[in-house]
């Protein structure tokens, strides 16, 4: 039988703490992973004086799991908010509050938004890697996850810890594999649904955009939620955005709606700096052909219709999909795939773009 999360939460929640509650009905246990036999969790008490009390907690909580048939190692971090470093607050009902100027952060050179017409082709998995590419470039990136309903780069990036904020006011951002990062899915439980409104959802937007300490930095990319809603409108008038990329597969479903998005940045005023073309093709590992499951050339020729770039032509491959899902951008590599990427960031950076 495959080990999953539900078994290891449900061990965890008969688990007692101090005070007659478990884990499970005091919701202490945080950011879960369950590799193969490989298990990793977080106690997060309300308190440092309650943390104070828990060590046999975790030890007990480490003890049970690893009794876990199929469990082959365990890893247990006890943390606890207090005073000192409270977790920043996105307010359930919150509204964004009118700002004077433009929504651009201090110290950051370059916004690069990072769009789509629809979602699964690809958008965060583009955004993730061309963020580490530039990286190892040299570059100073940081990474803003605007899909606030579904939030995918805290996985991507292999984060489990939460933003922390001094004063209660600017929040600190997170940091992996040379990107400074912050998301939504960063201060909530991975399978927390965010129910929002779109007034909610701007506030969000705003919050992470302006009260993030981002420092200096060559460029800002925001993966953008799929569609021209709210995220889109707001930060095509209000962010100063450096430009856009535009991120397809070749099927005629997902490019009718890639050209819905290159209208709204259009109409936005936001230059659009070319098309990244994903899932191009497939090349069997087995027999070495291609196949060309979503189509062929799509996308370029309609960069060719719109005289814009054809930024790149990604295949879908087994790699991107494993390295995203372990929280390491196969960017990070040395394969074909972290070449096509170092050429796309390559790209921009001899372009003078960022």
């Amino acid at each position: 039988m495959t080990l999953g999360k539900a078994d290891v939460e449900s061990i965890l929640a008969r688990v007692k703490i101090p005070g007659g509650e478990t884990l499970g009905s005091a919701d202490m246990v945080r950011a879960l992973v369950v590799e193969g036999g490989a298990v990793r969790f977080v106690i997060e008490a309300p308190t440092p004086e309650l943390a104070k009390q828990m060590e046999p907690v975790r030890a007990e909580a480490e003890a049970v799991v690893r009794a876990i048939p199929g469990v082959t190692s365990v890893s247990v971090a006890l943390t606890a908010h207090g005073p000192s470093k409270p977790a920043p607050s996105l307010k359930m009902g919150g509204h964004m509050q009118p700002q004077a100027g433009p929504m651009k952060p201090e110290g950051v050179k370059a916004i690069i938004a990072i769009g789509s017409g629809k979602g699964g082709v690809g958008k965060s998995t583009v955004s993730s890697n061309l963020a580490v590419a530039l990286a190892r470039a040299g570059k100073k990136v940081g990474l803003l996850d605007a899909d606030i309903h579904g939030p995918s780069q805290p996985r991507m990036f292999g984060i489990t810890k939460r933003p922390a904020s001094p004063d209660g006011k600017t929040i600190e951002p997170l940091h992996a594999h040379g990107v400074t990062l912050m998301s939504v899915g960063a201060m909530l439980p991975e399978e927390k649904a965010v129910i929002w409104r779109g007034p909610m959802l701007m506030g969000a937007l705003q919050q992470m955009l302006m009260q993030v300490a981002w420092g200096p930095l060559d460029v800002l990319l925001i993966d953008l939620p799929p569609g021209t809603g709210d995220v889109q409108l707001t930060l095509g008038q209000k962010s100063q955005l450096s430009g856009a990329i535009v991120v397809s597969t070749p099927q005629d479903v997902a490019l009718l709606d890639a050209k819905k998005a290159l209208d709204a940045f259009n109409t936005l005023k936001v230059p659009i700096l070319g098309l990244v073309e994903n899932m191009a093709v497939f090349t069997c590992p087995h027999c070495g052909k291609d196949s060309h499951i979503f189509g062929q050339g799509g996308v370029a020729a309609e960069a060719e219709r719109l005289g814009l770039p054809l930024l790149a032509q990604l295949p879908i491959d087994l790699d991107t999909r494993v390295s995203g899902d372990a929280g390491t951008p196969v960017a990070l590599g040395d394969g074909p795939m972290a070449e096509a990427y170092a050429k796309l960031a390559d790209r921009f950076i001899k372009g003078g773009l960022i």
